[in-house]
């Protein structure tokens, strides 16, 4: 505890659960004792897929809090072609750190709810977790014709945004993506860290949604 003090109130929530408020009820040598009030649920996370090439563990840390606070409901990241194999082997994934990062993302939020996330897969299996009707849309810094919100998706339908590894989408990649009705879109001019990518295109999704 941080310098609580018996009648203390705070916040408090389960994960994926109520929140609510909890208050530090007695304090002796042997136990802490609280009482708790909980609301109603928050509302259900965006209909926002994100598919990412393993990232170095650093940048993966950054992207699991950040979507976390968003909002986004799903987090797949995926072995890509040019990624280092050695990322998959981190402490961070190996450990359950990762879950750590998600629970810092949704406190920053006041939010209990935690996104599906999935490391690991190939692309492939990655792609099976898409819902269906959902649009397809592939950031790429090299062979996209199009700015990420040029065409409009159904407001309400799931949107699922693939991101490569840091150093970009390989040419096999990128014609599985469009084999798999992946448009090709991109983010202006400006070459971002994946991190910042991140947050630049669920905040527009999240715009052309209405979740805002």
């Amino acid at each position: 505890m941080l310098r609580r003090r018996e009648g203390d109130s705070f916040d408090a929530g389960l994960i994926n659960g109520p929140r609510g408020k909890g208050r530090l009820e007695k304090i002796t040598p042997a136990r802490l004792t609280f009482s708790f009030a909980w609301g109603e649920p928050p509302p259900p996370l965006d209909p926002i897929m994100l598919l990412i090439g393993l990232p170095r563990p650093q940048t993966a840390r950054k992207i699991l809090q950040e979507a976390t606070a968003l909002g986004v409901g799903a987090l797949h990241f995926f072995t890509a072609e040019k990624a280092e194999p050695s990322y998959a082997h981190s402490t961070l994934w190996t450990s359950g750190e990762w879950r750590r990062h998600l629970l810092a993302g949704a406190e920053q939020a006041f939010c209990t709810r935690l996104p599906e996330l999935t490391h690991g897969l190939a692309l492939a299996a990655a792609l099976e977790k898409i819902p269906p009707a959902a649009t397809r849309l592939a950031l790429d810094n090299y062979e996209a014709s199009a700015p990420l919100g040029q065409d409009q998706p159904a407001v309400g339908a799931p949107v699922v945004l693939a991101l490569g590894s840091e150093r970009g989408w390989s040419a096999t990649e990128r014609d599985f993506l469009r084999a798999n009705h992946f448009s090709l879109v991109h983010l202006g001019s400006r070459v971002l860290r994946t991190e910042t990518a991140v947050v630049a295109a669920v905040t527009l999704v999240k715009a052309q949604l209405g979740l805002f």
